[in-house]
């Protein structure tokens, strides 16, 4: 069976490829890897997502499948008073997204883990997510229906989906499941739509 970026733990050789962004006025120098998703590049979903948001403010974040750390990472760098739990199911993944943090000089406020070791306690003022699509529909919603109600009571998540990879649908079922979603940008086939926590 072939190996997928949200594998546990990628049999691929591992391989670093640095790649250097410039997300909100900051400039990133990251370390991306194979068996990672978007190695060596930064893909196109987040890439519209940075250019068709702002910076968010102070505030506890979660980068929901952190991939190399690139969302979370740009949001610790641009907001001074953010703290960003990420995690990733792939090991490889958790892994060089804390050695990119550290090389940001960024640890303090950034911590990269598998998802079962987030605290229980912990609660998110907002997600952020380019989500894993091609998990499938059923394990992609478990995901959402896990995380989605640790968001504080004001939260909102923001997710950059393909439109062929069923963003119009993924909001009509967000909004079947009690959470408020809209469309608040379309751009190069993809969606980026703000979740609200429901009432």
């Amino acid at each position: 069976m072939d190996d997928h970026y949200f594998s546990a733990d990628p049999a691929v050789a591992f391989r670093r490829t640095p790649v250097e962004l410039h997300v909100w006025g900051v400039e990133l120098g990251l370390v991306t890897g194979s068996g990672v998703f978007a190695q060596g590049r930064l893909d196109v979903g987040t890439g519209v997502l940075f250019r068709e948001t702002q910076p968010p403010g102070p505030g506890t974040y979660l980068d929901l499948g952190c991939g190399y750390g690139v969302i979370g990472l740009a949001i610790a760098a641009a907001v001074a008073d953010a703290e960003v739990w990420a995690v990733d199911v792939n090991e490889r993944a958790v892994l060089l997204a804390n050695e990119n943090a550290a090389a940001l000089g960024l640890s303090a406020r950034y911590t990269a883990v598998l998802p079962h070791e987030v605290p229980d306690h912990v609660c998110f003022d907002e997600i952020w997510s380019n989500p894993p699509i091609r998990v499938g529909k059923e394990a992609l919603h478990a995901l959402l229906l896990t995380w989605l109600p640790r968001l504080a009571q004001d939260g909102r998540a923001v997710l950059v989906v393909g439109k062929n990879l069923g963003a119009d649908s993924l909001q009509r079922w967000l909004v079947e499941q009690g959470y408020p979603t809209q469309r608040v940008a379309s751009a190069k086939g993809f969606r980026v739509l703000e979740v609200r926590r429901g009432a």
